[in-house]
């Protein structure tokens, strides 16, 4: 017990994003993308076992889900220290786990470097909203700040859909809702259809994962609610065409024509090596007008890219033209900004 306490105290003291215990190697924290060893040597089954059972004590959470299927997700919080999100596994016959560290307070959007026109979208009242990225980008930072705003902003209902929930909402302005998958509700697209009937205004989506709750989602943003959602895809091109190819072909052109209607921003963001060691987010990000909706309707998905580059007074920018301003401003080098590119050539070419 103090022994696990202890590693989650040093990962929250140390800013570290993830903690591991794996069997065979040290207890570690992960710092800006370094792996730091915290225990003082090497740990084996039956120690990873017992640190494992200590999560799912914390969490009060039955370990069945994990015996029977090899891994989990949960959370859990720790008074006066933070909120943990856990994945457990099992991986050559041992217990495993990545804690994810996230901290009580939501995060300041300013000292995180996310942009005035994204915290923006916490104007929106209808329609969709997405947010995406590769896993640990920062989609779910992202989200709870504009949820946030939000939260402080405007008198509405919010209900969130998560697993787990990350960010604790309370109530400032609007009435916060969170249910969290497995525990609260069966899955998402249960939550979904049952959150329709709830009066929301805003409903937040922890991930869009299959064909029905894709459908349900965009239902929901035609009917006159906000919903913010995530993928886990690169750029609003990919995330536009991973939606349309989740459906049978005979279905696509209605989707296309739908999506068309209900979306209303697609921000794509990663987290990149900063010049002074820390990790600097990049973002891209798409509004829908008629020319891009023209595009979705007719299937130019490769177009979107120029649409993008020509309106930046319309508050869009691709994510190559973010890196570019990221590295003429000194905070990214050349080689990072092309080595996360989306077109490294061209960009490499412009620097």
């Amino acid at each position: 017990m103090a022994e696990l306490l202890d590693y989650l105290k040093r990962a929250v003291d140390d800013k570290a994003s993830d903690l591991f215990i794996v069997a065979g190697g040290p207890v570690c924290e992960k710092l800006d993308k370094r792996m730091v060893p915290i225990s003082e040597g090497r740990v084996f089954p039956q120690e990873t076992e017992e640190l494992i059972m200590e999560l799912y004590r914390q969490a009060k959470r039955d370990p069945s889900v994990y015996q029977r299927r090899g891994d989990d997700d949960f959370s859990f919080s720790v008074s006066g220290l933070a909120r943990f999100r856990v994945n457990t596994y099992r991986q050559r016959g041992s217990l495993a786990a990545v804690v994810r560290v996230v901290s009580f307070d939501i995060p300041d959007w300013e000292q995180l470097d996310i942009p005035p026109e994204i915290m923006a979208l916490a104007d929106t009242t209808h329609g969709m909203v997405l947010v995406t990225g590769t896993a640990g980008s920062g989609k779910s930072t992202t989200q709870a700040c504009i949820l946030n705003r939000i939260n402080q902003t405007r008198e509405c209902h919010i209900i969130t859909l998560e697993d787990p929930i990350e960010y604790l909402h309370r109530d400032v302005k609007s009435i916060v809702s969170q249910r969290e998958i497995a525990i609260d509700t069966e899955d998402y697209l249960s939550a979904l259809r049952a959150c329709l009937r709830q009066a929301p205004d805003v409903i937040l989506l922890g991930e869009m994962r299959d064909q029905e709750t894709i459908h349900t989602a965009m239902t929901a943003a035609e009917t006159g609610h906000l919903l913010i959602a995530t993928l886990h895809t690169r750029g609003a091109a990919n995330t536009i065409d991973r939606i349309v190819d989740t459906f049978p072909s005979g279905q696509q052109d209605q989707i296309r024509a739908q999506l068309g209607m209900v979306l209303r921003t697609v921000v794509s963001q990663q987290l990149v090596p900063g010049t002074d060691g820390s990790l600097v987010p990049a973002f891209e990000i798409m509004h829908m007008n008629p020319a891009i909706q023209n595009l979705i309707r007719g299937n130019k998905i490769n177009q979107i890219d120029n649409i993008i580059s020509a309106s930046s007074q319309a508050g869009m920018i691709t994510m190559d033209k973010y890196l570019e301003k990221l590295c003429r401003a000194g905070r990214i080098s050349k080689t990072t900004a092309v080595e996360y590119a989306m077109d490294p050539e061209s960009l490499s070419k412009r620097l």
